[in-house]
């Protein structure tokens, strides 16, 4: 296996920051969620997908 420095990067800070909370996924998440509401920037939410019934167009 190639050894890309970019993979390794990421992956260590992945290990880092799930470390900084316990390996706890639920802390992680929010700290991500509190991280994503203190931000600036535009926030995407395309809400649910519909399917469409057969015959019906938007």
């Amino acid at each position: 296996m190639i050894n890309d420095p970019i993979v390794e990067e990421v992956r260590r800070y992945r290990k880092e920051h799930s470390e900084r909370y316990g390996n706890d996924l639920n802390q992680i998440v929010e700290a991500l969620r509190k991280k994503e509401n203190e931000s600036t920037r535009t926030k995407l939410n395309p809400g649910p997908k519909f399917l469409l019934e057969k015959g019906l167009s938007a």
